[in-house]
């Protein structure tokens, strides 16, 4: 490598997926074929991962490699840059990321949904991109203001109300867990009157979800927002005015990004959001619950090296 990023932290979820199993070791090894002898940290709880990160930069680590699905990365960005201030922490350090959790969207806008031993291949080189990062503030789980970051996709309506049900389910569940929350949240939801504020002007109307994307995937696949692209200084904005039995059926659409045709949907490219309704919603970040409406949320243009 030309630039000299020093050892490399994985940061691995054991109870994401295989992140502690055949994906993390396969990494690992292919990794040490290539001439590279990452430190290893496993993550012991909720929030850990955030920590593990904001530690290693604040001691001068240069590159974290995120092992495990957007929930992992969703942390693990959390750590690498202050949400408050904007403001990447330690020496301007490259973040990898390593699909291996119940759903790791993120890689697939890059084109990194790969074997591990593919991936060390990509690990080991020296192409970096400066990617835009979301912002979202609101109040949080705990009734006061919260400010959070998210490298992918963040919802609020329907979809915050899936996460926020899936993150009660048990984890061993993986990735059942949201199937069961997509249809058991369905009941509890109803639309919402909301207002949409974009740079190109406000709406007003009956509402349920509300989709600001960085990047193009989400739910294991499904191209959400195929016109966004994470190092434009833009977010994707989706107003789906239907129900949430609409969004569900509208699945085979959402596979190819033909949901953007529909009569129920509104589609805006901007720097900023802000989305408040008649009743608080709940809003989700890289599919972890963070917090209800009102709410705000902007990019950060280009504030995290990526590494391709």
């Amino acid at each position: 490598m030309s630039e000299d990023l020093g050892v490399p932290l994985v940061i691995a979820n054991p109870s994401a997926g295989r992140a502690d199993g055949s994906t993390l070791q396969r990494l690992l090894s292919a990794l040490r074929a290539h001439g590279l002898q990452p430190d290893v940290s496993m993550t012991a709880a909720c929030g850990h991962a955030t920590t593990l990160a904001r530690d290693a930069v604040e001691e001068g680590r240069r590159y974290l490699i995120a092992v495990g699905g957007d929930g992992t990365v969703h942390e693990v960005v959390n750590g690498m840059v202050d949400a408050a201030s904007g403001q990447g922490r330690g020496d301007d350090p490259v973040l990898g990321v390593v699909g291996g959790g119940s759903g790791c969207d993120l890689v697939r806008t890059f084109g990194l949904d790969r074997p591990p031993e593919v991936l060390a291949r990509h690990l080991t080189s020296t192409e970096t991109i400066r990617i835009d990062l979301g912002r979202v503030r609101c109040t949080g789980a705990d009734g006061t203001p919260t400010v959070r970051l998210f490298a992918n996709v963040a919802e609020a309506g329907y979809g915050g109300a899936v996460a926020r049900l899936a993150n009660r389910l048990p984890r061993r569940l993986g990735s059942a867990r949201y199937a069961a929350a997509i249809v058991g949240a369905v009941p509890e939801f109803r639309r919402v009157d909301t207002t949409v504020e974009v740079d190109g002007g406000t709406t007003r109307e009956p509402v349920c979800n509300v989709v600001v994307a960085n990047g193009q995937f989400y739910g294991g696949g499904l191209k959400v927002a195929p016109r966004a692209l994470p190092t434009d200084g833009k977010l994707n904005v989706q107003s789906w005015g239907g129900r949430p039995i609409d969004v569900i059926r509208a699945q085979p659409q959402l596979r190819t990004g033909a949901h953007l045709a529909r009569a129920d949907v509104r589609e805006w490219s901007s720097t900023s959001v802000s989305v408040s309704g008649a009743r608080p919603v709940a809003i989700e970040a890289d599919g972890e619950y963070v917090g209800v409406t009102p709410a705000h949320f902007d990019v950060l243009h280009r504030v995290l090296r990526f590494k391709l």
